[in-house]
């Protein structure tokens, strides 16, 4: 198992989308360039073959796909948003960064192609700093260049995806 730290965390909603297009792509999309690939093969020298070379390119995209779905989905916390008393993975934080302020999600950014809203992991240098904030709350984080940046907390809300 995971360490509880480092899994990211999904709605039941965002885990059973991503659930339904790792199947996709482990049915309907690897049969497809299998033939595409064998199909290809047939045409003679692969090795002017730029129907073979693409379907293989497009082979790659899809099997690093599949482990980075299949990664997430074993390791990932599924459960409804949380109460919204303090900054935790599945909720949405209204904070001032640097004097900006800014709307986001705390959880994986895998749910983002749905949603009209920035996300920031959990494992992200802003997610680390404010998990366990509550409202009105303050603190710095470090860019990955070393730049300090102040943080507040003005809202927290449940996320409703």
């Amino acid at each position: 198992m995971a360490d509880e730290s480092k899994r990211a965390w999904l709605s039941p909603e965002s885990y059973e989308r991503l659930r339904a297009e790792l199947e996709e792509m482990t049915t309907v999309r690897r049969a497809e360039i299998a033939r595409k690939i064998e199909a290809a093969r047939n045409e003679g020298d692969l090795r002017e073959n730029g129907g073979y070379q693409a379907a293989r390119e497009e082979q790659s995209k899809l099997e690093g796909r599949i482990a980075e779905l299949t990664h997430l989905l074993e390791n990932a916390t599924v459960s409804e948003p949380p109460a919204a008393t303090e900054v935790q993975a599945g909720v949405i934080v209204t904070a001032k960064i640097a004097g900006e302020e800014e709307r986001f999600l705390i959880g994986s950014r895998e749910a983002s192609d749905h949603l009209d809203i920035e996300i920031y992991p959990e494992s992200a240098p802003l997610g680390k700093a404010i998990l366990g904030l509550k409202e009105g709350e303050s603190t710095k984080f470090a860019t990955p260049t070393g730049r300090k940046i102040s943080v507040e907390i003005v809202k927290i809300e449940p996320f409703e995806g």
